[in-house]
């Protein structure tokens, strides 16, 4: 490891003297905006696909993000509660949103701790997003939580934008209500800002699964002639009736909104994020980006441990309490030209997690703190040469995690090397091919290593007992194709992702509710993906998202598939438009998974159909949105519990949500 770590700090030193070495002749890009995060572009050799904010604002209600990502190949998604507010998680080709990258320019979204990404938290967050970048598999190097399944990249408000305000408002099934307003003052006098205030509030499908959320995102910025600064401020809080529980089979029947969680299991959660950023154009061709971040949380939940073990309610009521800290920084040094793209950069923050375990009459039972710190380094090069398009990415990365509570637990640090390389290929000026291959590893979070527990136990001798701390790897192979006129855009690619000693989860929940994992000796994710639009004429669209995966696991010489896994997912819409009116009519089928190891429990194959139409009349625009139009009965989550029962998560049957928007 020493060996690999000199060769990546040799990259890093010796890349800005081989820029030096670059020809200064070529056309500067025009830059709007502070560049402070790299995406993907049309001739990268990766697998992507952005999600642009015409279509944000057709489609966003104030649902939570996973919801729209789920009509991009290969995502699957469930809510807690059933509806579309509250706690919703989504995977990509099978894989658990821990083991997925999320960021908002730049900026780490998932807990260093637990991994995990909390849309919920940021009520309406999509309100306030100029573009989403998908990336699936490995692809590019990004900050924060290893890509390991995928990445998430959320893109802030474009300041340049025309000045305008808004106000919106919406009412729907369950008694969901969505209020907005934004301020967007455009550019003047080189200064700009961007202000959105949210509320968002529903029942819930099942019953005491509530969520009442408030949200602020501020973001303003200074742009000056060889130096921009932007300000990004984002602020949330909400109250979450909880629904994580499954409900068996033979409850639903009885009655389909049934909440396994007792009434008095909530949770309360504020979380506050802040980003300053700055973009130094140094001379033509050279730039210098960075961008310092904190975020804080702070909240709790309650839980009923009678309710759980299935045993009648009593006053006895536990709470999880958390307040944590994330500071970061990172600063990246690029050149751009008309062919050579090249980035390199350095990234690391400090994370500190506070735990307190309390019972409403015994009062506080524990306390611990756990400490995670990451350094990474970093460098990326897209190199044009005719008709090829040569990219390479390498990241160096270390990890460390400790732990100060009753229990004594040696400090654990992981080192990664994660190389990525590949080829785009251009046919013709419409169509082009690529193939790249990507490793990267991943350090086990916190739950896996105590096995579920919030405290960390100890074995007879006193010793920390820990479960999962190994790492697990990942060697990605892409092979796509594009192609786009005037008409048609088209990606299809196929993939095949080889892991080693893959953390999966197992489908049971530790005795805080978090879901458990287990690591297996080998396993593979294999398949096809297929995004296409097609304009048949200037009235209909046509828009097709699908995939087919193949997995498998092999431990201990027997093989299974993955749980929650469906191996074919499809996405069919048609969008009719005439003038200031548009309507759109869209099929999801996503097929049956499996929900245990022993694949002897599964959710059923769903087909589900939506649709949505908008109206624009002046200042004024009115949208109305019908979900599971044939009111389908279907679950997209389950899992076998500790005494051999199903337990499935309900999604909503019919509802709807009407809105109206207000510009001037």
């Amino acid at each position: 490891m020493k060996k690999q770590l000199c060769t990546a700090v040799l990259l890093f030193i010796m890349l800005p003297v081989l820029a030096q070495q670059i020809q200064e002749n070529d056309t500067v890009k025009q830059v709007n905006e502070v560049l402070i995060v790299y995406k993907a572009e049309n001739n990268t050799p990766v697998t992507y696909l952005n999600i642009r904010q015409a279509d944000l604002k057709l489609k966003s209600t104030g649902q939570e993000p996973s919801f729209l990502l789920s009509e991009t190949p290969s995502v699957t998604n469930y809510s807690d509660g059933g509806g579309p507010q509250g706690y919703s998680y989504f995977r990509i080709r099978g894989i658990d949103q821990t083991r997925i990258n999320v960021t908002l320019d730049g900026v780490p979204l998932n807990e260093p701790e637990d991994q995990g990404a909390y849309f919920s938290n940021y009520a309406d967050i999509l309100n306030s997003v100029s573009l989403i970048h998908i990336q699936r598999g490995v692809g590019t190097t990004k900050n924060g939580v290893a890509s390991y399944g995928g990445s998430v990249q959320l893109y802030s408000p474009i300041l340049y934008d025309t000045a305008h305000s808004s106000f919106g408002a919406g009412y729907g099934s369950f008694n969901t209500m969505r209020f907005f307003g934004e301020y967007h003052s455009g550019l003047k006098n080189n200064k700009a800002l961007y202000v959105r205030a949210s509320q968002v509030y529903s029942d819930g499908y099942k019953y005491h699964a509530h969520n009442n959320s408030q949200s602020i995102f501020l973001s303003t910025g200074l742009f000056k002639t060889s130096s921009d600064w932007k300000l990004n401020i984002l602020l949330g809080q909400q109250q979450n009736g909880m629904a994580w529980l499954g409900v068996s089979d033979s409850l639903i029947a009885v009655d389909k909104r049934t909440n396994a969680n007792a009434e008095q299991e909530v949770d309360r959660f504020l979380q506050c994020l802040a980003q300053i950023q700055n973009q130094w154009r140094i001379k033509n061709h050279f730039y210098l980006n960075s961008s310092l971040y904190y975020t804080f949380l702070d909240g709790n939940y309650n839980f009923d441990f009678n309710n759980f073990i299935g045993l009648p309610s009593t006053n006895e009521l536990y709470n999880y309490a958390f307040r944590s800290h994330f500071t970061g920084l990172f600063s990246n040094f690029t050149y751009h030209s008309k062919t050579i793209n090249w980035i390199t950069g350095i990234h690391g923050n400090n994370y500190s997690r506070r735990h307190i375990g309390s019972e409403k009459s015994l009062g506080e039972l524990y306390q611990n703190t756990g400490t995670k710190n990451e350094l990474s380094i970093y460098s990326k090069a897209e190199y044009k040469l005719k008709k090829f398009n040569f990219f390479a990415d390498i990241q160096y990365r270390i990890v460390n995690f400790s732990y100060s509570g009753l229990v004594s637990m040696p400090t654990q640090t992981w080192q990664f090397l994660n190389p990525k390389a590949g080829v785009h290929a251009r046919i013709n000026e419409h169509a082009g091919i690529y193939y790249s291959y990507g490793s990267t590893g991943r350090e086990p979070t916190r739950n896996d290593m105590f096995g579920g527990n919030d405290d960390l136990l100890s074995d007879s001798l006193g010793n920390a007992l820990l479960f999962n701390t190994k790492p697990e790897r990942v060697q990605n192979h892409e092979l796509g194709f594009r192609y786009q006129n005037k008409k048609l855009t088209t990606d299809v690619n196929l993939y095949f992702m080889d892991f080693a000693n893959e953390i999966v989860l197992n489908g049971k929940f530790g005795p805080n509710g978090l879901a458990l994992t287990n690591n297996v000796e080998q396993s593979i994710r294999t398949g096809i993906e297929l995004s296409l639009q097609y304009e048949i004429n200037s009235f209909l669209i046509l828009n097709h998202q699908s995939s087919f995966n193949y997995s498998n696991i092999t431990e201990q010489s027997i093989s299974f598939e993955p749980i929650l896994t469906p191996p074919l997912i499809i996405n069919q819409e048609i969008v009719f438009k005439l003038k200031n009116f548009r309507f759109g009519v869209m099929g999801r089928y996503q097929h049956k998974s499996y929900i245990d190891f022993a694949n002897s429990a599964m959710v059923d194959s769903y087909f589900l159909l939506n649709l949505r139409a908008h109206l624009q009349l002046k200042k004024f625009q009115f949208a109305v949105f019908l979900n599971n139009l044939t009111n389908a009965h279907y679950y997209n989550q389950g899992y076998v519990d500790y005494d051999g029962t199903n337990k499935y998560f309900v999604q909503a049957p019919l509802n709807f949500f009407t809105s109206v928007n207000f510009t001037f």
